[in-house]
């Protein structure tokens, strides 16, 4: 099968580099401009079925790139972001200043390090992959939209790599990652890919 991985277009909080988790925001200009470059490069591809997060900016994308194909969308509560409790809404410029001790704890154990009042990204990977794992089973060729930190806990996955990794499978946005697996083995044809964007000039 052929399964396809695309991190939704941008929102006004990706513009304003602040924390988005399960905050349900929208694409904002900019982001549906990507989709529909995502969208075309697509369109020649076989999908069979769509799944997405229920987040607006996720389902928003599907619905974009899914114009091209007859397949049917199917949200999946598995696939949304990860939880950062307290730091949701928050600037990257305030966590830097005011949770510098946490965010070196974070970086030294991201695995099992909670989000205040939020998840651990163990707890999101544990979400995320038997969802995955229902979509590599039961479908042939598959798009799958989904988030940064979701999107990077499945892939270390795939991978077979630890959650202490994770940064090494982060995605920007409207980017899209497309694996062939066959065999219980998995092939990556891209990863992280936006060439779709270069004409848009501010894509990322």
């Amino acid at each position: 099968m052929r399964l396809i991985l695309i991190r939704h277009g941008q929102t006004d909080w990706n513009r304003g580099k602040k924390v988005q988790g399960i905050s349900d925001i929208s694409l904002n200009e900019m982001g549906v401009r990507q989709a529909h470059k995502l969208a075309l490069s697509l369109k020649d591809e076989r999908i069979n079925a769509i799944y997405t997060s229920p987040l607006k900016r996720a389902y928003e994308t599907a619905r974009i790139v899914g114009h091209f194909h007859e397949a049917s969308i199917h949200i999946e509560h598995g696939l949304m972001e990860m939880n950062p409790g307290d730091f949701e809404g928050l600037h990257f410029h305030e966590l830097r200043d005011h949770y510098k001790d946490f965010l070196t704890q974070w970086m030294i154990d991201p695995a099992h390090v909670r989000m205040p009042h939020g998840e651990t990204l163990s707890e999101l990977q544990g979400r995320a992959w038997p969802v995955m794992e229902y979509i590599l089973n039961k479908t042939r060729n598959a798009l799958v939209v989904s988030h940064n930190f979701t999107i990077a806990a499945v892939l270390c996955k795939i991978r077979d790599i630890s959650l202490s990794e994770f940064r090494s499978t982060c995605v920007d946005v409207a980017s899209k990652t497309i694996i062939d697996c066959a065999g219980g083995k998995f092939y990556f044809e891209r990863f992280n890919d936006v060439g779709h964007l270069e004409t848009l000039g501010d894509s990322i």
